[in-house]
């Protein structure tokens, strides 16, 4: 069981900051190919940090009861062991520490690319894939903790963390990238592909499906799985 409303909220902040970063920049026509003109970009990293901090102020003040796990009966349980709402200073705090932690992690990322970007060629794989790898190893961490909360029936704290990072990786890294397209040359290309657009939907209709109910099965987990096993093979093997 889980708070469909709350989860319900998640999804659809996370769809609407995909939509706007990796969709639109397809069908956009102010810049060839698939690419935010500047003034787009400033507008789409606006709209991402306002969205990311609105869900944050939502997650842990007036809406707070929707992200806390709940029993059989849609009753919040073990709420005595949540730490009281933060306060305001305490909240900035942490945003500017994730703001560090994620410049940290891209440059991490930097780093060990090109030993990735080494691997990838001598499989023979598509150079995209790097991106994939990267993607995978910087969200390991969330992943590996969203698992172990699942595998203690503690489906609600899972959805946060696998909701709230994808939300933290668009609504945090494209502001971060327009700040750095300001110094660094070349294209920035942000839309998907057809075949990635038609994953992202279909995904997207999977997850409204899974999360309207407020409980799921292993059925629901075994899609969801496939869908990121497609995504990883098809970049792989487009």
């Amino acid at each position: 069981m889980f708070n469909p409303e709350g989860t319900g909220g998640a999804l659809a902040t996370v769809i609407t900051l995909a939509t706007l970063s990796l969709v639109i920049p397809t069908f956009t026509t102010a810049r060839p190919g698939p690419e935010f003109s500047p003034a787009q970009l400033a507008f789409a990293a606006v709209a991402s940090l306002a969205l990311y901090g609105l869900f944050v102020l939502v997650q842990t003040g007036r809406h707070r009861d929707y992200f806390l796990p709940v029993d059989s009966r849609g009753q919040v349980i073990d709420a005595e062991e949540h730490a009281e709402p933060p306060t305001t200073r305490a909240a900035l705090v942490s945003l500017g520490l994730l703001l560090v932690a994620l410049v940290a992690v891209v440059g991490d990322a930097k780093t060990v690319s090109p030993t990735i970007e080494a691997g990838v060629a001598a499989a023979n794989l598509p150079h995209a894939f790097v991106g994939v790898i990267i993607a995978l190893l910087v969200l390991l961490p969330e992943t590996l903790a969203a698992a172990r909360a699942a595998r203690r029936d503690r489906v609600q704290i899972s959805l946060n963390l696998a909701l709230g990072s994808a939300m933290a990786s668009i609504g945090l890294t494209i502001p971060a990238i327009a700040i750095a397209s300001i110094w660094l040359d070349g294209p920035l290309l942000l839309g998907l592909g057809g075949t990635q657009l038609a994953l992202l939907a279909l995904t997207a209709v999977t997850g409204v499906l899974t999360v309207v109910p407020g409980r799921a099965n292993v059925l629901q987990g075994g899609v969801h799985l496939v869908l990121l096993a497609a995504f990883v093979f098809l970049a792989a093997s487009p």
